[in-house]
């Protein structure tokens, strides 16, 4: 389709080729209805267009928190970025909380969406919103697209716990290898030590 406009001759059910990852860099500025902002904060999961709501405190300070301090630590051939896709199938596009990449693919400022073999480790940051697409679906696509580490990082009445999860690549699921309460110091993707309960702000 080369105009994503027609797509919303159906809204709200998807066109009859279905939602595709490549959708999402062409969609309006504005919704079906004309509401500013519309498609600012959406997802393609399973070919399904997900809106996610508008994130808490928590959310944002721990997110913020995660990206300064992996920047500080990272080598120099990788970097931690944020509010940047994944593009892991031709229906399947996520948006983790934190990203680290390639160092080499976040130059390219005209990007909108990494690969998976660009990517090192994701992260996610549980909302009440997202609970089982945070536990569940995109911890499970992004062991099958082959991503070696992934964060689930869940609020503990205000501290962040960070559970931290590795690719078995003999049955290709992760596998948890450890609960973070106060401090995560881990030796991959890369040397790492943070302290939880003092996080950038």
């Amino acid at each position: 389709m080369t105009d994503i406009r027609a797509a919303f001759d159906h809204w709200p059910s998807p066109p009859p080729r279905g939602w595709a990852a490549d959708d999402l860099d062409h969609l309006p500025a504005e919704g079906p209805g004309g509401e500013p902002g519309f498609f600012e904060h959406v997802e393609l999961i399973d070919g399904a267009l997900v809106f996610t709501a508008p994130q808490t405190r928590f959310h944002e300070r721990v997110v913020f928190g995660l990206r300064v301090v992996l920047n500080a630590q990272v080598p120099e051939d990788l970097a931690a970025v944020t509010q940047m896709d994944v593009k892991l199938g031709h229906r399947m596009r996520p948006c983790p909380d934190v990203l680290v990449v390639d160092a080499a693919a976040v130059e390219d400022d005209e990007r909108t969406f990494y690969v998976p073999t660009e990517v090192r480790l994701a992260v996610e940051v549980v909302s009440p919103e997202s609970e089982d697409r945070d536990r569940k679906t995109k911890p499970s696509r992004y062991a099958e697209a082959g991503i070696a580490h992934f964060w689930r990082v869940e609020n503990n009445g205000g501290s962040p716990v960070v559970y931290v999860y590795e690719l078995d690549p003999a049955t290709g699921v992760y596998a948890l290898t450890g609960i973070h309460h106060d401090r995560l110091t881990i030796p991959v993707p890369f040397p790492i030590d943070i302290d939880l309960t003092a996080l950038p702000r």
